[in-house]
């Protein structure tokens, strides 16, 4: 029996910017009805490629074949017209148009006259959200969305295209279990109807999970292509960095309860988002902050770094009743917070590293005059680049053209280089890599060594009890258990979590 021709074949492509080589004579083969994973450190190659299939950059050599017909994209609109359809962790929604006009972006049913005919948008977007299960609005502005739901419109804006082919780039990266089981299904119906998808993620078990075969890129090279049943976890970690990775999450370090603690908040609280939250983090302890998307957690955090001031409770840092109103007041109490939304909020995109890096502590290179010292800025933002392991050529790259593990590292050492009291690290590892995370770790634990607080807020359960010495578990804007390094377990914070039980630690006083 002849072998199917393949929905997507690429060949010998390479790609470069400037002196950095992304891609150095890739292949690719992709079945129809296959999920073909595609997996590597940051910086591997993976979304140039996922850009080119895209339509969205051109390659330097090598050629691209969609149900064995040559194509050459020019653009987006090319790759979609060949049936190609892209979904990219960094969001491409716009926040001012609501829910069905996101989803249904430049494909808009019109009238004769050219006007769009809503009636017929909103019962489209109200089928494919049936199809999803997403209890979202059509008519509601994607700004009055949470990061999770916005999430989910971007992926249904690539689903709603119907393509023979989707691509698939950390499209979990903000969801709910639930709706990360909803899309799993999703894909899993798509690849019976023959749809070909390349799947990239780097949470090798939703791989190993919905892989038929996974492609390993490791500096823009291809090092192997296995079937799912011939390949395990330790050894896609293996061909991705190249070496054996142990103990990814390191050793606690040594917390001294005999005295104050570093950090504490009594009675916290904000209107329609929590109420009476009080726990404290003592110097060289991470507290993990769990709890379902929508719990409070990332409003928690805001609260304490100022950014949404709380209507009611008291902060102490070492000691002393701090009340900051703004983040620039955090910053100078000695509070830092790493947020969840690198693109938005957190980097400079159109700025290079250097600038990125030094922008949290800029007084510190002043000199007299109140002019910034060059060449302490330019050696601070080296060591950060060396330390952290950001790959770029230089420390004047701009940022907006580095991967999204380069970019998380970069957020990451900017605000651990002030070496503050407390940091607040929202989703530090957010669609990065098992490599780059083993170094963001240990840029935490090295901060927790030289004396820092750290209050972490994840929504990966195993980070959470890989690095934490203590927990606590949120939902629906309260505490509801605290629970010590000893006695924490993935179920405990799930059933904390949900409500479904009284977890183990939930009354006990924070000790």
């Amino acid at each position: 029996m002849d072998a199917p021709t393949p929905a997507l074949r690429v060949s010998g492509l390479r790609k470069r910017f400037g002196p950095v080589q992304a891609l150095d004579g890739v292949t690719l083969e992709v079945l129809p009805g296959e999920v073909h994973a595609l997996v590597g450190e940051n910086g591997a190659g993976k979304s140039t490629l996922i850009h080119i299939l895209a339509g969205t950059l051109s390659p330097d050599e090598g050629t691209i074949e969609v149900g064995g017909r040559a194509v050459r994209f020019r653009n987006a609109r090319e790759a979609a017209a060949a049936g190609i359809a892209a979904v990219y962790q960094e969001l491409s929604v716009v926040p001012g148009l609501t829910v069905a006009e996101n989803i249904f972006a430049n494909r808009q049913p019109v009238g004769r006259l050219g006007f769009v005919r809503r009636d017929e948008l909103f019962r489209r977007t109200e089928e494919i959200l049936r199809t999803f299960e997403v209890a979202i609005p059509p008519d509601v502005p994607v700004s009055e969305l949470p990061v999770a739901q916005r999430q989910v419109v971007e992926i249904l804006k690539g689903l709603a295209a119907r393509p023979c082919i989707l691509l698939l780039d950390e499209p979990t990266s903000s969801l709910t279990q639930r709706e990360k089981e909803a899309l799993f299904a999703l894909v899993r119906r798509l690849r019976g109807q023959g749809h070909g998808i390349v799947y990239i993620s780097h949470h090798l078990p939703e791989v190993l999970d919905l892989a038929d075969r996974v492609t390993v890129l490791r500096d823009g090279r291809h090092v192997a292509t296995l079937p799912r049943a011939k390949v395990t976890e330790g050894e896609l970690v293996r061909l991705m960095v190249g070496r054996e990775i142990r103990d990814i999450y390191g050793r606690p370090g040594t917390v001294d309860r005999t005295g104050p603690p570093r950090f504490e908040a009594r009675d916290l609280g904000r209107k329609g988002a929590f109420e009476g939250i009080s726990f404290e983090v003592r110097a060289g302890e991470i507290v993990g902050m769990a709890g379902l998307v929508g719990a409070g957690r990332t409003e928690v955090g805001r609260a304490v770094f100022g950014a949404e001031p709380p209507d009611a409770g008291t902060l102490f840092l070492d000691g002393r009743p701090i009340r900051p109103r703004t983040p620039l007041e955090a910053m100078r109490a000695g509070i830092a917070y790493v947020t969840e939304d690198r693109k938005n909020l957190g980097l400079f995109l159109r700025h290079s590293i250097r600038e990125n890096l030094a922008a949290p502590r800029l007084e510190r290179f002043q000199g007299r005059g109140g002019f910034v010292r060059d060449d302490a800025v330019d050696r601070y933002a080296e060591a950060c680049r060396e330390r952290s392991r950001i790959v770029a050529p230089d420390i004047h790259q701009v940022v907006g053209r580095l991967s999204g593990g380069n970019q998380q590292k970069v957020l990451v050492a900017a605000w651990t280089g002030l070496e503050p009291a407390l940091l607040i690290a929202d989703e530090p590892t957010r669609g990065v890599d098992v490599g780059a995370r083993l170094e963001i770790y240990v840029q935490l634990r090295e901060l927790a060594a030289r004396g820092t607080a750290v209050l972490l807020i994840s929504s990966d359960l195993q980070e959470v009890l890989g690095l934490s010495d203590r927990i606590l578990v949120l939902r629906s804007g309260r505490i509801v258990a605290r629970l010590d390094r000893g006695e924490a377990t993935e179920e405990r914070i799930i059933a904390a979590a949900l409500g479904a039980a009284e977890a183990p630690g939930s009354s006990r006083p924070l000790s």
